[in-house]
């Protein structure tokens, strides 16, 4: 990810509030969500509602307490979202700049800024249900991103508008997790986002708090992910490793999600290793 596309590593410190107070989710310094709006108005005054929410900004910092502290997993807060959020516009545009179609142009005849805050907000919103639980967060995050959806489209869209706008949004959460078939493009590229947040600034955190795995070991190993016009496919994704353990988070988990997405026929992926060694993740593993 390039200029407003990449985050500071330090906001993604995992750090998690201790609980037990009226204060225990107030973390040092409110995040803001970013995100290149261009010539969008509706996408940004759609943003600043977001930032003002404080219901929603509660919501990401439960969902982190629950995946870092809890389940001691990677980042799913506001970082997270942010990050998914701006891949996913990347993604949809380079796909414009080849003439390829959102499906809501197709079916419904929107206009490309309606789809940018289809996959905007269903990036940003595509984990609200890990603030209940992890297993089978993508139906809870269907419960609690409805109403939210609601709100943040108040006055800014017509009924008939918002409502086709809600159904894609919703699509596109629940379309998210691995075993789901995307019927639109906007979802597809939510699914293709969020697989793409790899880079070590998230997947880290439970490797320096001593989770050794597969997982782990191969998730510390993806340094950089660039995203970018290609060659032969609009798409080109660029992916510098570490260490080769990287290519399980490629081949295993990011294969996954890109197969059944519809963006199969639109993305290539390269992958290698920085400098001439590989760097050593771990000395010993014992069972």
């Amino acid at each position: 990810m390039q200029d407003n596309e990449r985050i500071d590593k330090e906001a993604r410190s995992g750090q998690v509030p201790e609980t037990g107070s009226s204060d225990a989710l107030k973390l040092q310094e409110r995040f803001l969500i970013r995100v290149p709006a261009r010539h969008n108005p509706r996408l940004q005054k759609i943003i600043d509602r977001v930032n003002a929410d404080d219901e929603l900004y509660t919501l990401w910092q439960v969902v982190n307490l629950n995946a870092v502290k809890r389940l001691g997993t990677s980042d799913h807060g506001p970082v997270h979202v942010q990050i998914v959020a701006n891949i996913a516009l990347k993604l949809l545009r380079l796909l414009a700049d080849r003439s390829v179609q959102p499906t809501s142009v197709v079916d419904y005849n929107l206009v490309f800024e309606d789809t940018e805050v289809i996959v905007v907000l269903a990036a940003l919103l595509h984990d609200l249900g890990m603030s209940i639980h992890r297993a089978g967060h993508e139906v809870y995050s269907l419960f609690l991103a409805g109403p939210k959806i609601k709100e943040l489209l108040e006055g800014i869209y017509e009924v008939p508008m918002r409502t086709i706008l809600t159904s894609e949004i919703l699509h596109a959460i629940i379309s998210h997790r691995a075993d789901s078939q995307p019927m639109t493009l906007e979802a597809g590229i939510v699914r293709v986002a969020d697989a793409l947040d790899m880079e070590e600034g998230r997947t880290r955190i439970p490797f320096e708090a001593g989770k050794i795995n597969i997982h782990s070991v191969s998730a510390a190993s993806i340094e950089r992910i660039s995203i970018e016009p290609g060659e032969v496919k609009p798409i080109r994704i660029v992916v510098g490793m570490s260490n080769s353990a990287g290519i399980f988070q490629l081949d295993e988990l990011f294969k996954n999600k890109l197969e059944g997405s519809g963006l199969e026929a639109y993305v290539e992926v390269d992958a290698s290793i920085k400098g001439e060694a590989e760097k050593k993740l771990i000395h010993t593993f014992r069972i």
